[in-house]
C-alpha cells in the first residue's frame, strides 16, 4: 500500500506542479480533478496511468491524433434527470447530443488505432458506444435548438394555425392603417411596436377616433398606442393557440426526457470519461512542454536518474530564456543513502527536491524530464523534512520540529521508504545536534532505507565514508571564484568552504586568521583536506569537458575530410574516364588520319575501305553491349564532367583575363635601355641587341640586319652585364 504524506508534497511544492497541469485542461471539470491529483495507491492503477498518459504523448508526434474531447458540463441535467416530472430544454438536449458524439467519437477512433494506442483502447473498452440518445433527440429537436414542426401531429396543426392567424392579422392591421393614415389620425412614425404586437402610432387629439385596445403612450403624451379592433380578435386566437403550442412543445420534451432518464449512468460515464481523458491530456501536454518521459520502472530496488531537470525551475528558467542545469544521480542497494555536503547555494536542496519531486510526479501518474534510459522504482513512503519548519502557532522552534519530524521517521521508516532531509542536524548545538543526526541517520542504514541528505556536519560526512551502503557527494565549485557549477559529484564530500567564501565576500584576513585558531586544528586540516581533492576534482571534470568538446571537434573534422576525400576520389574518377574516353578517340583520329595520308599516295580505294573496317572491328570489340537506358546514363555523366570542367576552365579563364587586365591597367615602368642590352619588339619574337641609341631611337643589330626602332616599342630581354 504506498503511502506519501502530505507534507512530503507540501515540501516539494507538488500543489504548483498540479496548478500548471491544470492550465492545460479545457474543461472545468478536467481543471477540478486535476487539481485533486494525489500519488496512487496501487501499483497497478500506477502503472496503466502512466501507460496511458505515455500513449497520449506520442500521439502529438504520429499522424494519428487523438480527436478533440472537449464538452459543456451536463452535472445539471443528470440532477434534473434524477427528479419525476421534470423535463430538459432543447439547449440541455442538444448538450447531451454533443457529449454523446464526442464520446462516440473518441471510441470509434482507439478501436480503429487499437494497435497504436492499446492501453488507452483497453482502458475505454467498457464504456457502451450508443446512438439512441442522439437519434431521439434529432427526431425532436432542430439545428438551431427549436422544437421541429413534426414532432407531433397536434403541433403540426398549431403551427400551422398560428401562421394562418399571424397573416390575417398582418392583413386586418395592413387595412387599418392605410385607413387611418388616409384620415390624417396617425403620427409620422405609423406604428410601432408593444408588447410584441403591431400597433398604431394615433395622435392624441384622434384617439377617440380610432376604434381599438389602448397598448400605451409616448413620454411627451403626444401619440397613442392603439391595436386595432379588427385585429384584437385575432390576437387573442394567436394567444390561445400559442398556449397550446407551449403546452405541446412541454409534453414532447417531457416525452423525450423520459426516453433518456434510463440513460442516466451512461451519460454519467460519459462525462466521467471525458474528465479524465481531459486530465490525461493535460499530464502530456504538460510533459510536452518540459520533454517529459516515462522511464523504465524496474522491480528492482535501484533508481538511476540521468540529467533530471527539476520541472519547475526548468520552467521557470525557459520563460526567462535561462539555462537550466540537469543532475545525474543514482540510488541502489550498494549505494542507497547519499550524503550531500559543500558550500550554501551550491544547488544541494534543489537536488534533494528534484529527486524528490520527480519521484512524486511518477507515482502520481506524470511523465518526468529525464534522460530516456533512467530507471526508476516504486517507493511505499516518501518523507521528507525539508526548509525552516517553525511553528508559530504550535509554539515549536525549529529544532522541536525537527525532533518532532524524526520521531515520525522513526515509525515509519523501512526497506521501502526514501526519505530527503535538507540541513540534516541543524537547529541545535553543532556537537549535540550532529551526534543526534549521525545516530538517527544509522537507524535509517539499519532499516535499509533509500535517502538523500544534506549537512554541513564533518561527523555525517565522516560516517558517509565508514559506511558500506553509504556514499558522499558535493556540489561542485570552481576553484578560482569559488562560483557554483550546479554539478553533483557522487563519491567525494564536498567542503563547506568556510574562510574561503568568508574572504571572497570582503572579510579582513586578520579576523579570519584569528576565527581559524580558535577551533580544533584538525578540523580546519580535514576542511582544508577536502576543499583541496574537490578543487582537483573540479579542475579533472573542467579537463575532462574541454577533452571530450576538442574530442568531438577531432571527429567532425575527419568526418568533414573523409567526405571531401570521397568527393574527390569520385571526381577523379570522373576524369580519368573522360581522359580514357578522350585519348582513344585521339588514337582513332591518328589511325584515320594514317590511313588517309596513304590513300592520298596511293589511290588505293580497297586498301582504304578494308583497313577502315578492321579499324571498325577492333573498336567493337572493345564496345560492351549496352541499352538505350545505360547510353543515356553514360552520356548524361559525361556531359556532367563535361561541364565541371568547362565551370573550371572558365573561372580559370577569367582568372586569367582579370590578370592581364590588371597588368594593363597597371603597366610595368619602362626600363632605361643601355648599349648592348639585348631586346626585342612588343609582340615580336626575334631577339637582337642595342648598337647606338640617339634622340630616343634605338638602332637593334638582328645579326642578319640592323633596323631603327622607338624606345617605347621595345621591351627587354636581358640588360648587359
Amino acid at each position: 500500500m504506498i503511502n506519501i504524506h502530505e507534507k512530503t508534497l507540501q515540501d516539494l511544492e507538488f500543489s504548483t506542479v498540479l496548478q500548471q497541469v491544470s492550465e492545460h485542461c479545457v474543461t472545468d471539470l478536467g481543471k477540478a480533478k486535476a487539481l485533486e491529483i494525489v500519488p496512487y495507491d496501487n501499483k497497478k492503477t500506477l502503472l496503466i496511468s502512466l501507460q496511458l498518459t505515455h500513449e497520449y504523448v506520442s500521439s502529438f508526434d504520429n499522424g494519428n491524433r487523438i480527436p478533440n474531447h472537449g464538452f459543456d458540463v451536463i452535472t445539471k441535467e443528470l440532477q434534473l434527470l434524477n427528479i419525476e416530472n421534470t423535463y430538459l430544454e432543447t439547449h440541455s438536449l442538444k448538450k447531451l447530443i454533443s457529449i454523446s458524439l464526442t464520446v462516440n467519437e473518441i471510441l470509434k477512433f482507439f478501436k480503429k488505432f487499437a494497435e497504436y494506442y492499446p492501453n488507452l483502447h483497453q482502458y475505454t473498452s467498457h464504456i457502451e458506444i450508443t446512438t439512441k440518445i442522439i437519434e431521439k433527440v434529432d427526431a425532436v429537436v432542430d439545428r438551431f435548438g427549436d422544437v421541429k414542426d413534426n414532432a407531433s401531429a397536434l403541433l403540426s396543426g398549431l403551427r400551422q394555425n398560428i401562421n394562418k392567424i399571424k397573416g390575417k392579422i398582418n392583413s386586418s392591421f395592413t387595412t387599418a392603417l392605410n385607413t387611418y393614415h388616409n384620415l390624417d389620425y396617425l403620427d409620422d412614425i405609423r406604428e410601432s411596436v408593444v408588447d410584441n404586437k403591431r400597433v398604431l402610432a394615433v395622435k392624441a387629439m384622434h384617439r377617440r377616433n380610432v376604434k381599438g385596445a389602448i397598448m400605451g403612450g409616448s413620454k411627451t403624451g403626444s401619440i397613442v398606442y392603439i391595436e386595432p379592433e379588427a385585429t384584437l380578435q385575432h390576437s387573442r386566437e394567436l394567444n390561445n393557440l400559442e398556449y397550446e403550442e407551449g403546452e405541446e412543445v412541454i409534453r414532447i420534451l417531457k416525452e423525450v426526457t423520459n426516453f433518456i432518464r434510463p440513460f442516466k449512468p451512461l451519460l454519467e460515464n460519459y462525462q466521467a470519461f471525458l474528465t479524465t481523458i481531459d486530465v490525461i491530456a493535460a499530464k502530456a501536454k504538460y510533459a510536452k512542454s518540459m520533454n517529459g518521459i516515462l522511464p523504465e520502472v524496474t522491480e528492482k530496488r535501484e533508481m538511476h536518474l540521468r540529467d533530471a531537470y527539476h520541472p519547475l525551475l526548468y520552467l521557470n528558467n525557459l520563460k526567462k530564456k535561462e539555462k537550466t542545469f540537469p543532475q545525474t544521480i543514482a540510488l541502489k542497494n550498494d549505494s542507497r543513502i547519499i550524503v550531500i555536503s559543500g558550500p550554501n547555494a551550491g544547488g544541494k536542496s534543489i537536488t534533494l527536491k528534484t529527486v524528490g519531486l520527480l519521484q512524486v510526479m511518477l507515482q502520481s501518474g506524470m511523465l518526468i524530464p529525464v534522460h530516456e534510459r533512467s530507471k526508476v522504482c516504486l517507493f511505499d513512503r516518501i518523507l521528507s523534512d525539508i526548509g525552516d519548519n517553525q511553528s508559530i502557532e504550535n509554539h515549536l522552534s525549529t529544532y522541536s520540529y525537527r525532533l518532532k519530524q524524526m520521531n515520525y521517521f522513526l515509525k515509519k521508516c523501512n526497506k521501502k521508504t526514501l526519505f530527503l532531509i535538507d540541513e540534516f542536524g541543524t537547529g541545535s548545538d553543532p556537537e549535540l545536534g550532529g551526534a543526534l543526526a549521525e545516530t538517527f541517520l544509522e537507524v535509517f542504514y539499519d532499516r535499509e532505507a533509500f535517502g538523500i541528505i544534506t549537512t554541513h556536519y564533518s561527523n555525517l560526512k565522516l560516517l558517509a565514508n565508514e559506511k558500506e551502503h553509504m556514499i558522499n557527494a558535493n556540489m561542485l565549485f570552481d576553484e578560482r571564484s569559488l562560483e557554483p557549477m550546479y554539478k553533483i559529484v557522487l563519491g567525494q564530500a564536498g567542503s563547506s568552504f568556510t574562510f574561503e567564501v568568508a574572504q571572497k565576500n570582503g572579510i579582513p584576513y586578520n579576523l579570519i586568521n584569528k576565527s581559524k585558531k580558535k577551533i580544533e586544528r584538525s578540523k580546519v586540516r580535514f576542511d582544508a583536506t577536502i576543499a583541496k581533492l574537490q578543487k582537483e576534482r573540479s579542475k579533472l571534470e573542467k579537463t575532462g569537458e574541454s577533452l571530450k568538446i576538442n574530442e568531438k571537434k577531432k571527429l567532425a573534422e575527419a568526418d568533414k575530410l573523409e567526405e571531401i576525400n570521397a568527393k574527390i576520389q569520385k571526381k577523379l574518377e570522373s576524369y580519368q574516364e573522360l581522359y580514357d574516353s578522350n585519348q582513344r578517340l585521339i588514337y582513332l583520329g591518328q589511325k584515320v588520319n594514317d590511313l588517309s595520308q596513304k590513300y592520298f599516295n596511293n589511290k588505293q580505294k580497297r586498301d582504304l575501305m578494308a583497313e577502315l573496317f578492321k579499324l571498325v572491328q577492333i573498336e567493337n570489340s572493345k564496345r560492351k553491349k549496352v541499352s538505350v537506358k545505360e547510353v543515356k546514363v553514360i552520356k548524361q555523366k559525361e556531359q556532367q564532367v563535361i561541364k565541371e570542367i568547362e565551370k573550371k576552365v572558365d573561372v580559370i579563364r577569367k582568372k586569367k583575363k582579370a590578370a592581364k587586365k590588371r597588368d594593363i591597367e597597371t603597366p610595368k615602368p619602362k626600363p632605361v635601355f643601355k648599349v648592348g642590352d639585348r631586346v626585342r619588339m612588343e609582340d615580336g619574337r626575334a631577339i637582337g641587341s642595342i648598337d647606338k641609341i640617339e634622340k630616343n631611337k634605338a638602332i637593334v643589330n638582328y645579326g642578319m640586319f640592323t633596323t631603327n626602332v622607338s624606345v617605347e616599342q621595345l621591351e627587354l630581354v636581358e640588360a648587359k652585364k
